[in-house]
């Protein structure tokens, strides 16, 4: 039997910037290896959606793999028994692979491959793609790290590599990849994505460095602008067509760039710059969440601070959670970017932060199923943002700043003329800007003339603003400031919080720290 360095993808779908692949074909023929997982994708956070996007990925993997001498080996069933399977045609010298930061379900899986790897004597290499740390002791010197990480070599791609080629007229028993139904997932036909693939990636990225970044700092908080001028490469950096690193510096090249055209006297774009460097920064905070996750990989199901166990767990409303997973709340932002989300499968940070604080908030809704909904509903799904963040609009971290977002103020400063608003409520279209955010002030005479009966077309509020608010502000704050809210905030702070020395925690967060302004998933963008 042939032997092989067996190079196991997982959300790592592309060719450059691949050290797995790289270091696998130093050693001898490379087998690529994809399972697809059946009990994976039946997790309540993955959506068919995700695994359009992967199959669309993994379609450009095979094309650039072809290019380097290589075929795609795709499998569907349990990566163990694949592994077992294989064994029995090749002789597996070593499994090579990127680490992962998923959620439980991948956690465990890892825990699986590991053991049946070591008891048969194979070793597995895993390296590190982003700026996460494994084993880490404490953030002391995690921002350097990090930088360290972003500016070593981008990892080179072979010209060719020595492909497994089966010397029987029997090949592996690799599958095609799976159809939809085969999986027992349903696609959705109205969800209009962003298209999944390595050259996607590099596309994206290239033109939001030539032209859709020049304005980002100013235009990613409005849904309107921020479609175009965000970078939309938080999926592709999810499901590792692109790594944080080639991003990272491709825009130091951008920033290097526009430093020497000035430099000779070149008029250069000071909102550019100033952009750049905006965007640089979630970059590094697009990491900083993902290691709060590998750290402490229990905060997909339970409270970063456990003093807020028991908060709202036992008064959740299952009605208000489907009114506002359907956009049917009555406060017209809300609906609006709720309809968004369920069209396009992304929606800019701000908004985002709106959603789930307006869940937390005013329908006082724990946490964990709202971030399983928008979690099947982001095409950038990433885990170890994901569950972090939504703890974090959710006010049950202890060490962030509590941000309750009021719906008619976020849509008087991002959707000034209601334009996005009747755009996806067409129920409010004809409704005039003095009414558009606060539809359930008009008269019995205005609903007749603007075509719009509140209660019957559009929904009545699902809560009154002033009081929700009022009331979460009462029974969080009143927590917060226990003693037992107190000590586990610091102990929070010790294990997550960002900081370059281990100084106390400090009792405001600075403006600046990813703590509290940045929100999910993928960086933003």
């Amino acid at each position: 039997m042939q032997t092989v360095q067996l190079v196991w993808f997982k959300r790592d779908l592309r060719v450059a910037d691949h050290q797995a692949l790289a270091q696998a074909a130093k050693l001898g023929t490379v087998l690529p290896l994809y399972v697809f997982e059946p009990d994976l994708w039946r997790q309540p956070e993955m959506d068919p959606t995700h695994f359009q996007f992967v199959c669309q990925s993994l379609q450009q993997l095979d094309r650039g793999l072809n290019d380097l001498g290589l075929r795609l080996h795709s499998f569907t069933g349990d990566v163990v028994e694949v592994l077992r399977g294989l064994q029995s045609q090749v002789v597996i010298e070593s499994v090579h692979s990127h680490e992962e930061t998923g959620g439980k379900w991948t956690y465990d899986r890892d825990l699986r491959v590991k053991a049946w790897l070591q008891a048969s004597g194979i070793p597995w290499f895993e390296y590190p793609q982003n700026g996460v740390v494994r084993g880490l002791r404490n953030r002391d010197r995690w921002a350097a790290t990090w930088k360290e990480r972003m500016s070593q070599p981008i990892a080179p791609t072979p010209a060719r590599i020595e492909g497994f080629v089966p010397k029987s007229s029997t090949p592996l028993p690799a599958t095609p990849l799976p159809e939809a139904n085969d999986l027992q997932l349903s696609l959705t036909k109205d969800a209009d994505c962003q298209i999944g693939g390595e050259s996607q990636a590099a596309a994206m990225l290239n033109s939001f460095l030539e032209t859709r970044g020049s304005q980002y700092r100013s235009a990613m908080s409005s849904p309107i602008t921020a479609q175009e001028q965000c970078s939309r490469l938080s999926p592709y950096i999810a499901w590792g067509c692109i790594t944080i690193k080639q991003v990272y510096q491709a825009v130091r090249a951008k920033q290097m760039g526009i430093a020497e055209a000035k430099n000779m006297g070149v008029a250069c774009s000071p909102a550019f710059s100033r952009s750049l460097s905006s965007f640089q920064s979630r970059l590094s905070w697009h990491c900083h969440f993902i290691q709060k996750l590998d750290d402490e990989p229990e905060l997909e199901f339970r409270n970063l601070c456990r003093a807020y166990d028991g908060m709202r767990e036992d008064d959740f409303r299952s009605d208000h959670f489907e009114q506002w997973c359907r956009g049917l709340t009555g406060f017209p932002m809300i609906d609006a970017c709720m309809r968004y989300l369920h069209r396009h499968r992304w929606i800019n940070f701000r908004m985002r932060a709106m959603l789930m604080s307006f869940a937390a908030y005013h329908l006082w809704l724990h946490w964990r199923e709202p971030a399983l909904f928008l979690a099947k509903f982001f095409l950038d799904f990433e885990p170890g943002i994901h569950f972090p963040q939504v703890q974090m609009q959710s006010g049950v971290t202890g060490i962030n700043t509590i941000r309750i977002y009021s719906p008619v103020k976020q849509a008087m400063d991002q959707d000034p003329n209601g334009e996005f608003v009747r755009r996806w409520i067409p129920e409010l279209e004809h409704v005039p800007k003095p009414f558009i955010f606060e539809p359930w002030k008009m008269s019995i005479d205005d609903q007749t003339r603007y075509r719009c009966r509140i209660g019957v077309d559009y929904p009545v509020p699902i809560v009154d603003h002033r009081t929700a608010v009022a009331s979460a502000k009462d029974r969080i704050y009143t927590l917060r400031r226990s003693e037992q809210a107190i000590s586990g905030a610091q102990q929070v702070y010790e294990k997550h919080g960002s900081r370059k020395n281990r100084d106390p925690l400090p009792k405001r967060r600075p403006r600046s720290s990813p703590e509290s302004q940045l929100w999910l998933p993928g960086m933003e963008e």
